[in-house]
């Protein structure tokens, strides 16, 4: 017999407005949920559009009058809607872009440099093929962390500093003096406690799949191309 995902989905009123363009369902969030409002589009199903806003995702009707916080599942396949969403929206600039054979398959890392088993997710992910991973540096284990993630990120190669210091521990060039590499540290880190990411390593997929804790290769292979409520 087949699961099937039971969605808890949270339904508050709202205030209707006889006007249901986006600019008022824009409107609504911002003063009732007191959220800032990145971006208000149709979703895929019925008369519901979607909302991006702090980070997060929600369905409201045309009229702004209820909305739902949670998983949009496309029945026939089981995809997450929702999920698949939400990895669209991470900002990849801010993370460093490692690419092996044609990179079809897609993934992110959170990563500490000085995390024991983000070191061997990284041997691990050496042996995987035509995938292109995104790495955020997650620097929670410390000042030498920081340290280790500014000067990988002002690497000239940041993806060759990154896995030469994770997979052989060969200590990355330091970083040029012009390069400041802690606005974008800051981000990564409010990024990820956004996300719930409580430790390293922890992985996303493009299909929607999570994986929270090291997991092999082979097991990394079978998630990227599983949907997730296969």
């Amino acid at each position: 017999m087949k699961r099937f995902a039971l969605l808890l989905l949270a339904a508050l009123a709202l205030p209707a407005f006889a006007d249901s363009s986006e600019a008022n369902i824009k409107k609504s969030f911002e003063d009732k949920l007191k959220a800032k409002v990145e971006k208000v589009t149709k979703a895929p199903i019925g008369n519901l559009y979607e909302v991006v806003a702090d980070g997060q995702i929600f369905y409201t009707d045309e009229k702004a009058a209820y909305f739902l916080h949670g998983n949009l599942f496309e029945m026939k396949s089981m995809k997450n809607l929702t999920a698949e969403k939400k990895f669209s929206l991470l900002p990849l600039d801010l993370a460093i872009k490692t690419v092996r054979g044609s990179g079809k398959n897609v993934m992110v890392t959170f990563e500490d440099p000085n995390c024991g088993y983000c070191k061997k997710l990284a041997k691990d992910m050496a042996k995987l093929k035509d995938v292109t991973i995104y790495t955020f540096l997650y620097a929670v284990l410390g000042d030498d962390s920081v340290t280790k993630s500014k000067v990988i990120w002002c690497a000239a190669d940041r993806s060759k500093a990154w896995n030469e210091w994770m997979q052989s521990g060969i200590q990355p060039v330091a970083a040029a003096a012009k390069c400041d590499a802690s606005p974008t540290l800051d981000k990564v880190m409010q990024l990820g406690q956004q996300l719930g990411v409580r430790g390293t390593p922890f992985m996303m997929f493009a299909n929607g799949q999570q994986s929270p804790g090291y997991i092999p290769s082979s097991e990394i292979e079978k998630l990227m191309g599983s949907p997730i409520g296969g």
